[in-house]
């Protein structure tokens, strides 16, 4: 051990501990094309041994923004992670790529291998749901740069789909149906907002339920919902014309991006059922219903725009893999997102 490195707030030893603790869980994330141990300087994957014939990587990288400081206030932190690998690999998927693999970096204030771990095996956990392999990461502790109990998280993957698979949206066209795909609630998106209303506005409890079926701090914290197995057993089966992940901006910012230029939607508001934290949210803080929808997802998480007639095909895949789709909207002529 560095007696000097741990003076400036540095431990070696509990970076040993921390590798020690997360090996099994990023064990669990094994798949077809990973190669090597963690240990290595680089992560290793085999993409000539899944047969692509035409392959074109998708990347993407995101982190949790400040759904980070909940976590701290509730000192819970194994779903954290989930949330940082769901805002990648929903993003990679929107392309029509499936997430082969994972890196996360981890930076803290002071290294405390049990919190490493909790994080970890929520990034883990988060791979499994996706099919996406952890090959790597970094956790680099870093005094003074953060508070002692505070850290910050960050992923990257990589998916992979073939040239002529690609979703851009130049197929979409006016007619086409929208699928939504529920949320599990805020996701990780809006939590400036959020902290604002319930802290700053109204210095609420988070270990309280208020109107609330759990208590404000749980319905906050569920983490983000991963879309890649259902959304993937569609791909395989139906030719969708456009994919758009809902997160910062809501339903105007993100909707339009998986459209051709020039077409539009219109949303039918009440065709699915919208978590009560979001009612919760807007009545607190008299958020109008347009900035609502501005700034979350509102309960739809993704969304899926295919043809008329491969509406009844769509839907009954994702049923079978677990999901309770909505048809919620059409594609129109018109630009821009129209909620009636």
């Amino acid at each position: 051990m560095s007696k000097e490195y741990e003076s400036a707030g540095v431990s070696l030893e509990a970076g040993y501990e921390s590798v020690r603790r997360i090996k099994k869980h990023i064990a669990s994330t094994s798949r077809p094309g990973v190669m090597g141990n963690i240990g290595s300087f680089g992560g290793m994957f085999d993409l000539a041994s899944l047969g692509y014939k035409e392959p074109v990587l998708v990347s993407g990288t995101d982190g949790v923004g400040t759904k980070l400081k909940l976590a701290f206030m509730m000192d819970k932190h194994d779903t954290i992670g989930q949330d940082v690998v769901a805002m990648c690999v929903n993003d990679v998927l929107a392309q029509g790529a499936r997430p082969l693999f994972f890196l996360d970096y981890i930076a803290v204030g002071k290294n405390f291998p049990e919190k490493i771990e909790a994080i970890v095996k929520g990034v883990a956990d988060g791979c499994r749901l996706a099919d996406c392999g952890l090959i790597g990461g970094e956790t680099a502790e870093m005094p003074d740069m953060y508070d002692i109990d505070e850290y910050d998280v960050a992923g990257f993957t990589v998916g992979c789909v073939e040239k002529f698979k690609m979703i851009d949206g130049s197929k979409t066209k006016a007619g086409d149906v929208v699928i939504g795909l529920k949320s599990s609630g805020v996701h990780s998106n809006g939590f400036s907002l959020v902290r604002k209303i319930i802290f700053k506005d109204h210095n609420l409890d988070l270990n309280e339920k208020y109107t609330l079926s759990r208590t404000l701090g749980e319905s906050l914290l569920e983490p983000t919902r991963i879309y890649v197995r259902p959304v993937v057993a569609v791909l395989d089966e139906v030719d969708v014309h456009g994919v758009a992940h809902i997160t910062g901006g809501g339903f105007y910012e993100n909707m339009p991006r998986c459209l051709k230029e020039g077409l539009g939607i219109k949303i039918n508001k009440g065709s699915w059922d919208i978590p009560e934290i979001f009612g919760f949210l807007q009545e607190t803080g008299n958020i109008s219903e347009h900035d609502m929808y501005n700034v979350f997802n509102m309960g739809i998480g993704m969304i899926l725009v295919v043809d008329e007639k491969d509406v009844e095909k769509t839907m009954e895949i994702l049923k079978n893999n677990g999901e309770n789709p909505s048809v919620i909207g059409t594609v129109t002529d018109n630009e821009g997102i129209v909620i009636e």
